[in-house]
């Protein structure tokens, strides 16, 4: 299994930083909705939904982020078409960091109406703020993305070899404090070395803690709705991982906020207000 997990990641980082730094931006948007449609496809199988309703809510999301797309390009910043990114990537901010904690600590059955709400907006903005990031920088993504991934690892390592104290045992009872303070660690040390190598401020590591929280939050997240509807990944297209939500979870409350906060400065522009 673990040989297995590996040799996914490793062609998943190959094929994300030859599109990532080669792909032209109506690529890299078309396969970022390429991803949100199968992660689509399984939040509708998380939720309950028969093979119709799931079919026409992927269809029906593909159709929005379509329509989205003369949204995200740079080009359209002076013109005040950012507001449709501020709206969705503040829903998307506000959901992870007020409404996805209170669902943990509750371990809240919402319905499957809110659900889909759910799925429709976060979905949306992982998209819109993968495109609009990456057309910052490749770089910053990637390092947004390098945070995640490194997280994940070293509390998957640490809580297997020190796991004794679970994290939260009614939701995912694999994940354990030991786990979340290797994660912690790891991209510490990341966060260091980034700083010294680009000549960043030190609250970069700052930054990357809270990336740190995030992604387990969006993990445990995705966790609860597995438990809820009985599965124990959400798909299987990715051996050793899963499904495409298996693999992104952790990026699904990251990418948003980070995104809005970057284009913080620009929203305080658009509606004539000082930033700083």
């Amino acid at each position: 299994m673990l040989k297995t997990r590996i040799i996914t990641s490793v062609l998943l980082a190959l094929g994300l930083l030859g599109t990532l730094f080669l792909a032209g931006n109506l690529l890299w948007a078309l396969i970022m909705l390429v991803a949100v449609a199968v992660a689509a496809w399984e939040w509708g199988l998380l939720i309950g939904l028969e093979m119709a309703g799931r079919k026409t809510f992927v269809v029906l999301l593909c159709v929005v982020i379509i329509a989205c797309l003369p949204s995200i390009w740079p080009s359209f910043i002076v013109t005040g078409q950012y507001a449709l990114l501020f709206s969705v990537t503040l829903a998307s901010t506000l959901f992870w960091l007020v409404l996805a904690p209170l669902f943990l600590l509750s371990a809240h059955q919402s319905s499957r109406g809110i659900k889909l709400l759910m799925g429709t907006v976060l979905l949306l903005a992982f998209w819109m703020a993968a495109v609009a990031l990456r057309s910052i920088s490749p770089t910053l993504i990637l390092v947004l993305m390098a945070t995640v991934w490194i997280a994940d690892s070293a509390a998957y390592f640490a809580g297997s070899a020190y796991g004794r104290h679970k994290l939260a045992p009614s939701i995912s009872p694999g994940k354990t404090w030991e786990g979340v303070l290797g994660a912690w660690l790891a991209v510490t040390l990341y966060g260091l070395l980034l700083c010294w190598a680009k000549s960043l401020s030190l609250w970069w590591v700052v930054g990357l803690w809270g990336i740190t929280v995030l992604s387990i939050i969006g993990d445990l997240f995705e966790s609860l709705l597995k438990r809820q509807s009985g599965l124990k990944d959400s798909g299987s297209i990715l051996p050793g991982h899963g499904g495409i939500l298996d693999r992104i979870d952790g990026l699904l409350p990251t990418l948003p906020v980070a995104a809005f906060a970057f284009h913080l400065p620009l929203y305080f522009n658009l509606f004539g207000l000082h930033y700083g």
